[in-house]
């Protein structure tokens, strides 16, 4: 901890670098991935403050939307795209998701209830080899389907049929530092 917050204390003694984030954001990609701590959006992407407005979940899960009952999560997406106009929505999933691995394997979470609950978002379930320890096959599955869990979200939807919005499916592979993005054409994911 004590590195975190030496870097703390230098960080705000460059206000100048700052100044111009207080007169607002306006960040062309919603970025939603995963809550590991191995996945760093600004570092993977280069962006700088006021770039990317991030959404991070556990597994990267898109949840059902509801109107009557709506979420954090479907709140961030709203807000990102109904007032700050973002053009782009990029899914993130990584490998070596403990998430998506948990799932794939049929991890019993009843020990972690929250956990559990939260997964069960993730539907349909996963799949791909249990020995494979970067889970590479399920996490681009799970991926895919959070992208059409997106397109149920009305705004989405409409954004898409205007050609305002365009949605992405990235893969991080956390032991090499690549990104991976899934091509239509060929229906794989794809060195950048």
């Amino acid at each position: 901890m004590q590195p975190l917050i030496d870097n703390a204390r230098t960080f705000g003694q460059r206000p100048e670098e700052f100044a111009k984030l207080a007169e607002g954001q306006s960040p062309q990609v919603l970025f939603i991935t995963c809550s590991d701590s191995r996945v760093v959006p600004a570092l993977i992407t280069g962006a700088r403050p006021g770039e990317l407005f991030e959404l991070r979940t556990a597994g990267n899960i898109v949840p059902p939307y509801a109107s009557e009952h709506p979420t954090s999560e479907a709140a961030t997406i709203e807000y990102a795209v109904e007032v700050l106009g973002v053009s782009d929505i990029v899914v993130c999933g990584h490998s070596h998701c403990g998430a998506v691995g948990a799932l794939v394997r049929g991890d019993d979470l009843d020990a972690v209830p929250a956990v559990r609950d939260w997964l069960a978002h993730a539907t349909p379930r996963p799949t791909g080899a249990v020995e494979d320890p970067e889970v590479a096959e399920g996490v681009q599955a799970h991926v895919l389907t959070q992208l059409l869990r997106l397109r149920s979200y009305p705004f989405i939807e409409k954004k898409l049929k205007e050609r305002q919005l365009s949605l992405h499916a990235w893969y991080y592979e956390v032991h090499k530092g690549a990104v991976r993005a899934h091509s239509a054409e060929t229906d794989s994911f794809e060195a950048l």
